[in-house]
């Protein structure tokens, strides 16, 4: 027979602590996103226990407004001036690197057990925290997007840094300098009324996905106005907010759907090369087409690690601001877009 359940302040503490050591152990070794990637194992690994949790929805929107407020606050407005006179060029890269990863997708989204619309949603480059908030909203499958998201994001920073160096001169670096913070009031401020006003304009709006595309536009809005004061998120509620996001993919998995995830690991893999090779070559046409070096045009349509890129960038001696603009409105046309492609792909059965 099997044994009752745990008390439920019992698994939720187990939850927090073992997260909390999971992240402290990922994030030396630099692994992207380490709350959220130590927040899915845990929760994963639970759950197969018969120890899982049920994340409350309240939690996991608060989660996805303060990922969005992260994605909002990068849309400086000096790096998208200097897009102005190169903004066609630009959108038609970034539409067609997006065009790639989501065919890509729905190609995983061939094999069995992997829907049309988890396999786009897994494999879109760019925003992979925010994929994976709003997948279970959308309607795919986010325990499929997060492990895949974060299998995509992990071959990129890792093969990015080589690419750099032996095609293209790239000396390694330890990234940018961090701009002096703004007070925690201000912070915190900030992302109150950027959650509280984006997430009630985008009910009202009835947008898919609002939890996180209403912070998210809100805090463009503000950022490209000038009036965010150099505010971000605190870091321990962004750390938080990834470990919920992970947390609530994690608590879903079965060990049916474990073994799908890990039958489509292969094949997404070799997906992610196909895409990576893919980029490369139209960072090339975006050199081309703005007189961008070979090196930005690269860095420029990298699908993901985008903090990884914005180092190799910075320590290259390469044009920053054109790099980020360039990666940054590719994460924010996604955002801005997938809902809607969402509700064009297949549904899965049932």
């Amino acid at each position: 027979m099997r044994s009752p359940r745990s008390p439920g302040w019992a698994r939720w503490s187990l939850l927090v602590a073992l997260t909390a050591g999971g992240t402290a152990a990922l994030t030396p070794l630099g692994v992207p996103s380490p709350a959220l990637f130590a927040g899915l194992l845990v929760a994963t690994a639970l759950a197969l226990g018969g120890c899982g949790v049920d994340v409350p929805r309240p939690l996991n929107t608060a989660a996805q407004s303060v990922i969005g407020v992260v994605i909002g606050v990068l849309a400086q407005p000096g790096a998208f001036a200097g897009l102005a006179t190169q903004w066609v060029p630009v959108v038609l890269v970034s539409v067609a690197t997006l065009a790639v990863s989501m065919a890509a997708g729905l190609l995983l989204g061939l094999r069995r057990g992997v829907s049309a619309l988890t396999g786009m949603l897994a494999l879109t480059a760019g925003g992979a925290s925010g994929l994976v908030a709003v997948s279970r909203d959308l309607g795919g499958d986010d325990r499929v997007v997060a492990v895949v998201q974060y299998l995509r994001v992990g071959m990129v920073t890792a093969t990015m840094p080589v690419v750099a160096a032996v095609g293209f001169g790239a000396a390694a670096g330890s990234g940018p300098e961090a701009a002096a913070p703004a007070p925690l009031t201000v912070d915190l401020v900030h992302l109150v009324v950027c959650a509280v006003a984006g997430t009630a304009l985008a009910r009202a709006a009835r947008v898919p996905a609002g939890a996180l595309l209403g912070p998210m536009t809100a805090a463009i809005a503000l950022t490209l106005a000038g009036w965010s004061f150099g505010a971000v998120p605190p870091a321990p509620l962004v750390e938080l907010a990834y470990a919920v996001i992970g947390w609530q993919a994690g608590a879903r998995f079965t060990r049916e759907s474990l073994r799908t995830v890990l039958g489509a690991l292969l094949p997404a893999a070799a997906l992610i090369a196909g895409v990576i090779l893919t980029c490369a070559g139209l960072g090339l046409l975006l050199s081309a087409l703005t007189g961008a070096t070979a090196l930005e045009g690269y860095l420029a349509t990298t699908p993901g690690g985008v903090y990884a890129v914005l180092a190799t960038a910075v320590s290259a001696g390469t044009d920053v601001t054109f790099v980020m603009a360039v990666q940054v409105l590719r994460v924010i046309i996604m955002l801005l877009v997938t809902p809607a492609l969402a509700r064009l792909a297949p549904r899965p059965d049932g």
